[in-house]
């Protein structure tokens, strides 16, 4: 079977690990970030599409939005390149108790197909030796839905995972910014909503944002130890989190 994409990745000490200090874990570089139109554009370019790309975007759009509405009606979706359905998370204490939005959280999972997995053997994997481990945000986790680098959830603890992340120095321009993605407004953590202030593990409370898509960005000085570097760094996680 031919070789038909290359996906290249870094490797990074594997922080979330406290039994073996040597291991590592691989990061793939991600290119960029697609969407509709680009991707049916791409589709149209390289000869992958029998119509325009305005209309399979117009095409695609209005399935992706009958998709919405069935999931939020309780049906399972099957794409053969994936799956999707409603997941619901938070404790019942009783039979008699009814869904709780305070408590409890209705979530959309998706899982890969059989399609998409079928096309993981056309994949080589070019590992470009260990990454620049200054500073890395590995992983983030809300608290109260339970989801890992997806959801946030405003006025609950969100926990930041990675390396050389404790806020440390005196500049004013370190702290921890969500960005949002639309207005690139920047809303600080209040310095007294950080839980936990350590080199591997941040725990803050997610400040009242609005509904929207955010990056996370952690500016600090700490370099490890009692060092300091001179001017702030800014770490990104490499995925946009939601609040919806």
């Amino acid at each position: 079977m031919p070789i038909l994409h290359k996906i290249k990745a870094y490797l990074y000490d594997n922080f979330l690990t406290k039994d073996n200090p040597n291991d590592f874990i691989a990061r793939t570089v991600s290119e960029r970030s697609l969407n509709v139109k680009q991707i049916c554009e791409a589709a149209v370019n390289r000869g992958g599409a029998d119509v325009t790309a305005a209309a399979m975007e117009h095409a695609t759009e209005l399935f992706l939005k009958e998709m919405a509405y069935q999931l939020c009606d309780g049906y399972s979706i099957n794409t053969g390149y994936f799956t999707a359905g409603t997941l619901i998370r938070g404790v019942f204490d009783s039979p008699s108790e009814t869904f709780n939005s305070d408590k409890h959280t209705i979530l959309f999972q998706f899982n890969q197909g059989e399609k998409l997995r079928a096309e993981i053997q056309n994949i080589e994997i070019n590992i470009l030796g260990v990454a620049d481990s200054s500073s890395i945000i590995l992983q983030v986790t809300d608290v109260k839905s339970g989801t890992v680098n997806d959801l946030l959830t405003p006025g609950r603890n969100l926990k930041i995972s990675g390396n050389k992340i404790k806020i440390a120095g005196e500049n004013p321009a370190n702290g921890i910014f969500f960005v949002n993605t639309s207005t690139s407004t920047r809303t600080q953590v209040e310095i007294n909503d950080i839980v936990t202030n350590n080199p591997s593990e941040l725990i803050v409370v997610i400040p009242a944002l609005t509904a929207g898509t955010y990056r996370l960005e952690v500016v600090t000085q700490y370099a490890g130890g009692s060092n300091l570097l001179k001017e702030p760094r800014t770490t990104e996680l490499k995925k946009e989190l939601a609040v919806e």
